[in-house]
């Protein structure tokens, strides 16, 4: 079964999903408020799934349980990664994928999206997907498991469409970060639209514009 969501669609039967992965410590509810913020009148029917990520110990945080993709455990972020759970999430939000396939959303026209924990998911779990997305959608967050992704990428996502956003006085994922981990994706061919803002580790009215813009695009390529 996939994970518990909170969903809302924009029309009935809708022909879209994104699927939006939150970040450390919170949950499916978390960015559902954007969504009002966010659609234009003038896209097609759109669902948006906002999964509940499992509860696990997180290390940094003195092994409290919180809902998380995967474990952290030292405070440079991408240090001593935690591959199995990176690994195990990565088969949930496949599971994610596959269920609104099985409601009539072609993978084509699935975006997968994230903040901090729930960017890196989307990234890990987007460029190993064996078919074709609509578009992943990066927020302040970087690339797991790094050093396999040449190997283990799907050449059915190389050309997808990435929107990363970052803000330049982030202190939880410091921008020179994702900055390294776009240069790595760059490096192997991938197309990524970059954008930073003057902010901290949050999303930004000028950010939606820019999300809003790009995902129309994406709406528009169909």
């Amino acid at each position: 079964m996939p994970l518990p969501t909170v969903e809302h669609e924009t029309k009935p039967s809708p022909g879209w999903s994104v699927i939006w992965l939150h970040g450390l410590g919170a949950d499916g509810n978390d960015f559902a408020p954007i969504v009002p913020e966010l659609v234009d009148a003038a896209w097609p029917g759109v669902r948006f799934v906002f999964p509940h990520a499992p509860v696990r110990p997180i290390t940094v945080n003195n092994g409290v349980p919180m809902r998380a993709w995967y474990d952290i455990k030292g405070l440079a972020i991408a240090d001593k990664q935690d591959a199995p759970g990176i690994r195990a999430s990565i088969g949930e939000v496949e599971a994610l994928i596959a269920h609104e396939v099985e409601r009539g959303v072609p993978p084509s026209r699935i975006v997968l999206a994230g903040f901090s924990q729930g960017g890196a998911m989307a990234l890990a779990a987007g460029l190993r997907h064996r078919e074709s997305l609509a578009g992943l959608l990066v927020l302040s967050a970087y690339l797991p498991l790094h050093d396999t992704i040449e190997a283990e990428r799907s050449g059915a996502n190389h050309a997808t469409p990435i929107f990363w956003g970052h803000g330049s006085a982030d202190p939880i994922v410091p921008m020179a970060l994702g900055e390294q981990s776009r240069q790595a994706l760059e490096a192997l061919g991938h197309r990524i639209d970059w954008h930073t803002y003057p902010m901290g580790h949050q999303v930004s009215m000028p950010e939606i514009a820019d999300i809003r813009a790009w995902m129309s695009e994406r709406f528009a390529d169909a």
